[in-house]
């Protein structure tokens, strides 16, 4: 097989025969047994699947470009044939080299997105609720569904702190495909996001520039969770859920927060009705951060000195400007900048997404190309 671009043909063949491996023991009885190791099993069989056709559709094309080289010595009009296949054969080769970039395993998840208002005082918690509008606007038009999980408001109307699900319908089918989820284009999001801009409480009319810090994780459910949870690390509150008042808010004790006391790290549920239901569901909160905070760290030791310039979790980088006068976003991470900020706070995020995302898979397919390389020369 031609030399794949980000991959190698020995890569190829050890992940077509991984695929008919998997066919053969998705066809055991015994296998279906065991709904997580089928679920298991299912998931990475899609995930090779377009590899496994693009690679059949690339080998079936390089033996017709072989054959019409040979027979275009005999007959001219073969010639054309081999110039149009050597086209075919590189769209696929490069088409085959981007499916074999690993994918993050958690493209398919739902997230989690934690909003707090740094820098800035009341401005910064107003920009906080800007930023939450703008990321339900955009989960509206994509057709995911927004849950307040918890939040602290301003006396403005902005938010000091607040913590929201988004999920996507069906979200357990995308990962057993293998397709894109929420996390798969959220994942950028996290980081100082700053504004410029003439806050509301200035008499003065001068723009003052403030901060808000994001925070984005997939969730996880236990059975894919690597970290374990010591209920003697835990601290239990209870407290009265908060709101601006009607049916929806409780009158008892229910809301729950939970504290890690190993790493400080802070959790709390209070949209669900019973105390029972805000603890379970502060619970995989916490899984699903604790987690984010292994992988995080298990990838800064694994790849310490080519860490992603795109994804990142850290609230002490600044990763974006929204400057009001100018109606200019910019992103300092890929030097992306457009001038429509009004649509982006309505959450038309495409743009900057999109850009964001090629980034990260122009530096995977790079990553690739050179570890490739290198297992070449050994």
């Amino acid at each position: 097989m031609t030399q794949v671009a980000g991959g190698s043909a020995h890569s190829v063949r050890a992940l077509v025969e991984e695929h008919a491996g998997l066919e053969a023991r998705l066809s055991e009885p015994e296998v279906h047994a065991d709904q997580a190791l089928a679920r298991r099993l299912g998931r990475r069989y899609a995930e090779l699947a377009p590899i496994v056709a693009t690679a059949g559709e690339l080998e079936r094309a390089e033996a017709d470009l072989a054959d019409a080289r040979e027979l275009a010595g005999e007959d001219p009009a073969f010639a054309a044939e081999a110039e149009a296949l050597e086209g075919t054969v590189t769209t696929l080769s490069e088409r085959l080299g981007e499916l074999l970039i690993p994918r993050d395993p958690a493209d398919a998840n739902d997230v989690v997105v934690e909003v707090k208002s740094g820098e800035g005082g009341e401005e910064s918690a107003l920009f906080a609720g800007d930023l939450l509008r703008m990321y339900s606007r955009y989960a509206e038009r994509r057709g995911w569904k927004v849950t307040v999980l918890s939040g602290t408001e301003s006396d403005l109307g902005g938010f000091k702190d607040v913590t929201v699900a988004i999920t996507a319908p069906g979200s357990s089918a995308l990962e057993d495909s293998g397709s894109d989820g929420v996390w798969a284009w959220l994942k950028y999001e996290g980081g100082v996001h700053r504004v410029q801009r003439v806050p509301v409480t200035e008499s003065q009319g001068r723009i003052h520039t403030s901060a808000a810090g994001v925070l984005v994780y997939p969730e996880r459910d236990a059975a894919d969770a690597a970290v374990e949870i010591d209920e003697k690390d835990l601290r239990i509150d209870v407290f009265r859920s908060s709101g601006k008042g009607g049916q929806g808010v409780n009158t008892t004790d229910s809301a729950v927060r939970i504290t890690h006391l190993a790493t400080g790290i802070v959790v709390s549920c209070q949209n669900e009705r019973s105390q029972l239901q805000n603890k379970a569901r502060a619970m995989e909160v916490l899984r699903s951060r604790l987690q984010a905070v292994h992988d995080e760290a298990e990838a800064a030791q694994q790849s310490a000195d080519r860490r992603s310039q795109v994804r990142t979790v850290d609230r002490s980088e600044r990763v974006r400007t929204y400057n009001y006068p100018e109606n200019r976003i910019s992103d300092h991470r890929i030097g992306y900048k457009s001038y429509d900020l009004d649509r982006v706070l309505d959450g038309e995020l495409d743009g900057v997404l999109n850009a964001l995302r090629a980034a990260d898979r122009e530096e995977r397919l790079t990553q690739a190309a050179q570890e490739a390389g290198q297992e070449g020369v050994r």
